[in-house]
């Protein structure tokens, strides 16, 4: 029995949370849902959120208050967890292996849920032969678009499109559609340079739509996204679907890039202070690396955040102070290099939440979320979260 575990079980206030702890604001998150799901609406797309980020069904409720709607997820146990809670339309936006196929379709056969699978070679395209052999399932295909050389797929214009394409219906499949995530967007700051990434995103997964309709092959969905092109993106025609997941949470890198205020960001991890090191500025608390990730995504922006910026209990912003650096279990607290700010006063055994670098990893590192609302001590619920592959 893990009696840490069950104490949290029981913790009815913030206060009475073993420490560190992953803390969810649920007012945050549910303005953070409505915003990207009205601007969807007004770009007349379908929004397929990610739930790579949050990786629970408590979440997934608050996205789809109603019936479950289309979702993207980057592992399989994230399409059999989803489609265990009803979910049955799932796009595996991670490069398909033979194995994994399989996997996949082996969940579509026993829940009745289409899982659409995402390819970008003539190797892949070869495979679903076997795949559909093993399983007595027709795979529905993307091929993977790469529109900003950010990772894979293939150019719009690679006439190996045409060939992925060609033999992905020669191995028994279906072509659904192309696929793009604009992730170099990541690496931007100016509301300019973040409209033209989304223009650029669009008009290069709807040229690569075009040129397979053009050789015969249908493309009924067009399908793109990333939390920033998403938010930034003012036309989307020839688009059918939008996909974006960290936008639920938002996090320190997407404040850094623009996309978000600091009062956006829904997660945190409540940590204890243990220490201090006056004659060197620092505080100590009990959070390291394995409550905050590595993740230090905000180091090549313009504002470096270290492993993480430090609030008060209540959620509040202390100006300047961050996780300046990380071990396994401790995180060092200081004044970031450059400020005229003083190092509030943080005795031992007062509580701190930390904002996250990069949201999907930070709750990685948990196995749950406790839910507060703004600055109240009470926690209103505990929600799972899976982890795994």
């Amino acid at each position: 029995m893990d009696t840490n575990v069950n104490i949290r079980e029981a913790a009815q206030t913030i206060d009475a949370l073993i420490t560190p702890s992953l803390l969810l604001d649920r007012g945050r998150i549910e303005r953070n849902i409505q915003r990207l799901a009205e601007h969807a609406r007004e770009l007349g797309v379908v929004l397929r959120p990610h739930m790579k980020t949050a990786k629970s069904i408590d979440v997934a409720r608050h996205v789809f208050p109603g019936e479950p709607g289309p979702i993207t997820v980057s592992t399989i146990a994230e399409a059999e967890y989803f489609a265990g809670h009803g979910f049955r339309d799932i796009t595996y936006a991670v490069g398909m292996s033979p194995a994994s196929a399989v996997r996949a379709m082996e969940l579509c056969r026993r829940t009745g849920a289409d899982v659409k699978l995402l390819l970008d070679s003539v190797e892949q395209a070869d495979a679903l032969a076997g795949v559909r052999e093993a399983t007595g399932v027709t795979p529905s295909v993307f091929i993977e678009l790469d529109c900003d050389d950010h990772r894979g797929g293939l150019k719009p214009d690679d006439p190996k499109l045409l060939d992925v394409a060609d033999r992905i219906v020669a191995a028994g499949a279906n072509l659904v559609g192309v696929l793009a995530h604009a992730g170099e967007s990541y690496g931007l700051s100016t509301p300019d340079a973040l409209v033209k990434a989304a223009e650029d995103e669009r008009s290069a997964t709807v040229r690569a739509a075009e040129t397979l309709r053009a050789h015969g092959h249908a493309c009924p969905i067009v399908s793109l996204g990333s939390t920033p092109t998403a938010h930034f993106a003012e036309d989307l025609e020839g688009v059918t679907e939008l996909r974006a997941g960290v936008y639920m949470f938002f996090d320190l890198v997407q404040h850094g890039v623009g996309v978000c205020r600091l009062d956006d960001i829904a997660i945190s991890v409540l940590a204890t202070v243990i220490g201090s090191k006056p004659e060197k500025g620092w505080v100590l608390v009990d959070a390291g690396w394995m409550a905050l990730s590595r993740d230090r995504g905000t180091a090549n922006q313009q504002v470096d955040q270290g492993y993480g910026v430090v609030c008060d209990e209540k959620g509040r912003v202390l100006e300047d102070v961050i996780v300046a650096q990380a071990s396994q279990e401790h995180g060092i607290v200081a004044i970031r290099a450059g400020s005229g700010k003083s190092m509030p006063d943080l005795p031992l055994g007062a509580r701190v939440r930390i904002l996250p670098n990069h949201a999907c990893a930070m709750a990685a590192q948990h196995h749950f979320y406790s839910v507060v609302d703004g600055d109240s001590p009470r926690i209103e619920a505990r929600w799972e979260r899976i982890r795994g592959w």
